[in-house]
């Protein structure tokens, strides 16, 4: 098992990360709030230097991209398979692979869908409207997974607060 699909004794487990999507539910979402929010998580970035690249959507659209000092190409392409991931199951990416593994394999053995195209690593998370389901992803890539998922996490967190 590769680096990235380990599961270290830091990393929140699967009823922890259902609880966060449960938790991080918004009364509504707004091409203003996807800028809030790209703009809290541009801040927690650079508080960290991290090298990262944000981006947020709904129904399909592109409200917020920013790439931060440090961050490449490659994490576009990275956002983009994460994201899919979100839109297809309805759940952080995160949590898609942390139940593949808990099943005892890997999301990209089992799943059936390109992995040039899905990517069940942290960092993508639904973006859910009280009374409307899940209308829309923020991903962050650039960090480790875990790092990745927690700083999506703790924007929600603040955002929604």
């Amino acid at each position: 098992m590769s680096a990235q699909n380990a599961n270290p004794e830091n990393a929140p487990q699967i009823p922890e990360l259902e609880d966060q999507e449960r938790r991080l539910v918004l009364d509504s979402f707004t091409h203003d709030d996807a800028w809030a929010l790209g703009n809290l998580l541009v801040d927690l970035a650079r508080e960290r230097q991290a090298p990262v690249a944000i981006d947020i959507t709904r129904g399909g659209q592109q409200l917020f991209h920013a790439a931060l000092p440090g961050s490449a190409p490659d994490n576009d392409a990275w956002i983009a398979r994460k994201r899919r991931v979100v839109e297809r199951y309805h759940a952080s990416s995160y949590l898609v692979g942390s139940r593949f593994r808990a099943k005892g394999t890997t999301f990209e053995d089992a799943s059936r869908l390109d992995p040039d195209t899905y990517a069940a690593h942290g960092g993508a998370f639904p973006l859910a409207v009280r009374g409307a389901g899940v209308v829309g992803t923020v991903v962050v890539s650039g960090l480790p997974q875990i790092e990745d998922h927690a700083l999506v996490v703790e924007a929600l967190e603040r955002f929604t607060g």
